[in-house]
Formats: structure tokens, sequence, C-alpha cells
């Protein structure tokens, strides 16, 4: 049976998750058993559990009918309970904020407008800043992070297109956004970029070639390449090259970079010239060799990394597909496919991870899609276990 990602029931969250880097999953099931999560109705259901306590195995998984019907949104109202924020525009960044998993909360980015909402179970999406941006081509709000020192300074990092460059700003509470990083190329394409933690202190960047292959490979330009800097928009200590932020170059149109909590491996997703990829970053070497390619070119975008596997979610097919990995670091089997179709949300932009059990991811319906009167929304998933090496089906 494939592995799937299980839709989180976050509608009902009450105190049922675990807190993030000190409980355990004693009771969790083989990755080989997991299957979506039942759908509940607004009128009720089962008590929402913890991932894999207390639910029985599904014989064959998939294939059987489907759980309760939920009900189509009416207007901004969702009654899916993994939706945590609706009628938003184009949702292509999202940084979770650090919590325990009972509540997950993010900050989400729309593309287009460059408005930062505050989104979280059963509340309302609440303004937290507004970014002026142009939205005109790919770019606009695409990369979007807390500072490594959240909890101390409360600070916000945007990656942005405008009318003459992208740029990196940083915004502290209840100022206006400032610039820390600018010149950052921009053409009339592959302005799209993404913003993350590389859980080891220090802020990542990927940025696109703008359009123009050629800044991909020139270290003197900041196009196309993944970028490791600090608060303050300097380069980052331990960077490969002292004094510059470039640790790896050879992207056209990056989606997302997602580490692990541990910090043990960056990966990153990029739209290039004749397929999609990912890469996995390793500092101060070109990212030329993929380490998974789709031909098919589903519209890799935001992604979440465990130690035994990377979840990729696509703006274009509308899924989200499991790459376990083998134990020597290799991805082992083809990638598992959940989302599909009615079973998922559409088309999927921005994703963060709350913690190891829990993520945020956006949509991006209004761009190409087929809205629904919910649409953009923020939804809250539960990846699977990369199983350590699982095979194929």
């Amino acid at each position: 049976m494939s592995l799937r990602s299980r839709v989180l029931v976050a509608g009902v969250l009450g105190g049922v998750l675990l807190t993030a880097g000190c409980a355990t999953f004693t009771d969790q099931p083989p990755p080989e058993s997991w299957r979506p999560q039942e759908q509940l109705t607004p009128q009720g259901g089962p008590e929402p559990q913890v991932p894999g306590e207390g639910q029985p195995d599904v014989p064959g998984g998939g294939g059987g009918a489907r759980p309760s019907e939920i009900p189509p949104p009416d207007g901004c109202t969702d009654y899916n309970p993994a939706v945590i924020g609706t009628c938003m525009d184009t949702v292509s960044a999202v940084a979770a904020l650090p919590g325990d998993g009972r509540e997950p909360t993010a900050l989400v980015g729309e593309r287009r407008t460059g408005r930062i909402l505050r989104v979280k179970p059963n509340t309302e999406p609440q303004l937290v800043a507004t970014v002026p941006v142009d939205g005109s081509t790919d770019g606009g709000l695409t990369g979007l992070a807390l500072s490594p020192t959240y909890a101390e300074d409360q600070l916000i990092f945007a990656y942005v297109t405008t009318p003459t460059d992208n740029r990196v700003v940083r915004i502290a509470p209840g100022d206006v956004p400032k610039p820390i990083i600018t010149g950052i190329p921009r053409g009339a394409t592959n302005n799209r970029g993404a913003l993350a933690l590389d859980r080891q202190g220090a802020l990542l960047l990927a940025t696109g070639d703008a359009g123009n292959v050629n800044l991909t490979g020139d270290l003197n330009s900041l196009a196309g390449k993944v970028l490791r800097f600090d608060a303050t928009g300097r380069p980052a200590e331990g960077n490969p090259t002292p004094g510059s932020m470039v640790v790896a170059s050879g992207l056209r149109a990056p989606g997302g970079l997602c580490a692990p909590f541990d910090g043990s491996g960056t990966w990153v997703t990029d739209r290039a010239a004749t397929q999609d990829v990912l890469y996995k970053l390793e500092p101060g070497k070109p990212l030329s060799v993929p380490a998974w390619t789709w031909p098919d070119r589903p519209g890799v975008a935001g992604c979440a990394a465990t130690g035994t596997g990377v979840l990729v979610v696509m703006s274009t097919a509308g899924n989200a597909q499991l790459l376990p990995l083998a134990p020597d670091g290799s991805f082992a089997g083809k990638p598992q496919i959940s989302f599909e179709e009615d079973k998922g949300f559409g088309r999927l932009g921005g994703m963060d991870a709350v913690n190891e059990q829990v993520s945020v991811v956006g949509t991006v319906n209004k761009e190409g899609g087929a809205p629904v009167s919910s649409d953009d929304r923020a939804v809250v998933v539960v990846p699977p276990d990369g199983g350590g090496g699982g095979g194929p089906d």
C-alpha cells in the first residue's frame, strides 16, 4: 500500500497533538499502515487523536468507500476541519509559527498583494503586514520565513519582487518593511524564490535566474543561487566562501526550500528548463545533479523534510508527493502520491513545518486553478514518515 499524507483534523484540535521536540510516538503504526485521515462532519465525529494513536489499520488501504462527505464551502466558510484560513489570494509563501502542534498557526503570504496574514484554527485571517510588491510577473511575495531567534525578536523576513529588483525585507513588530538584501536581478520571468531556516541559526534564500540562464553560473550575480545569511542580511558564519552569501548555484525557478529540524540536510525544488527537479543542497557545490526529477513537470512548489523522507507539493498537478529516503540517503522507490483530485485541495504552493509531525500548506487555485468560494486556503497536514527506505508499491 502506498504511503499517504494524512489530513490533520485541525478545526477540532484541543490539546491532543504531541509537543514538538519532547514527545514520542510510542504507539505509531508502521509506515505501510498510514492512510487518509477520516473526515469529520461539522455535526461531530470521533475525538481527534495524535497520529497513530488508537487508529485501527485499514486492510488494503484505498479502494473503499469515501468517508462521510464534507459539505462544500459556503462563501468563506470551509467545513473541512483541516482548513485554518480562507478567502485569501494565491498563498505562495508560508512560515509556520513555533508551537507544540495543538493549535497550528502560521504566517502566509499572498503573492500578488504582498499581504502577510496570520492564520490559526477557528479564527479569521489577521493582517500582520503588507509589503509593496510587483506581482505582474511570476514574482511578488514568494518567500516567507521567521527569524532564527523569533522567540526573542519577533522578526519576519519576506522575499519580494519590486519594479526594479528582487529583494529580502525584514519586518519588525509595529515597523514598516525594511530591505536587507537588494539588487537581486529581476526579469520578465523566473523571479520566484523561497525562504527557509537552515535549522542551524541562519536563513536560506533560493533565487530564480530572472529569465537569463547565464546568471546562474555567474558568482557575481545573486540570481539562480542559494544564499545563506544572518538576520542583518550579511553572509552567515560558516559559508563556504567567507564574505559571500552564495552557497550554491544553478537554479532556474525555485519553488521550495526545506530542512529537517535536526539540520541534517537541506532540499530545494526547482522548475528547470526541461523538467522539475529536487536537489539536495551541498554548500559550495553547484546544483547540477538532481536527487529526483519529474519529466511530467507537475509544478514543484513547497516542501517539508524529515530524516526519512521529503514531501513535495505541486502547484500544477495539485497533489503531494512523498519521496522516502533509504538509509544511504538516496530515494527508495517512486514518489507516493496523495491529495489527488477530489481528495485534495487543488493547486498547492507555499509550505512550512510547524514541527516534525505537522505542516501548513497554502493553495494557489486563484492562479490558473479551479477555485472554490473559500479559496485560497491555508491547510494543516500531517506528512507521513518516509519509512526509511520503503520501496515501490
